[in-house]
């Protein structure tokens, strides 16, 4: 059994859906495993992981657009408001979503569907660069 790590920093122009999937896959193949689990994790609590669509874009943009009406950027509705306005909620949307996710490595790629595609989600309005951490494990 052999394992890997990596570390992709995605960069994100504020709220929305940010695609990955191309750059983790190439990680994956680098790593030249047949069969395995790839864990993907995000460092932050302010956005979150998702596996979508990815052929229509209008799937992600109604996403986004259904978190915010979800967890409005609201202060009046939140305690916690040091950090802007848009935090609070961001947590909610991040709590509500996954910031982890396995992957099965099958003939030595992602087992992803033919329209999935995995993101990074978002939820502040500013723009962040996101720490996502790669752990493969199989041979």
């Amino acid at each position: 059994m052999k394992q890997f790590t990596h570390r992709i920093d995605v960069q994100t122009r504020g709220k929305g859906l940010y695609p990955c999937t191309v750059e983790i896959e190439r990680w994956v193949k680098q790593c030249a495993l047949q069969t395995g689990l790839l864990t993907v994790f995000l460092q932050h609590t302010s956005a979150s992981l998702t596996i979508q669509e990815n052929a229509d874009p209008d799937v992600v943009l109604d996403l986004a657009d259904f978190f915010e009406k979800l967890a409005p950027d609201n202060p009046r509705l939140y305690r916690h408001t040091i950090e802007g306005p848009d935090d609070m909620p961001a947590h909610i949307r991040a709590a509500l979503t996954m910031s982890q996710l396995s992957i099965p490595v099958i003939g030595g790629k992602l087992a992803l569907g033919t329209w999935q595609g995995i993101y990074v989600f978002e939820h502040r309005r500013a723009p962040h660069r996101r720490s996502v951490a790669l752990h493969l494990l199989g041979e």
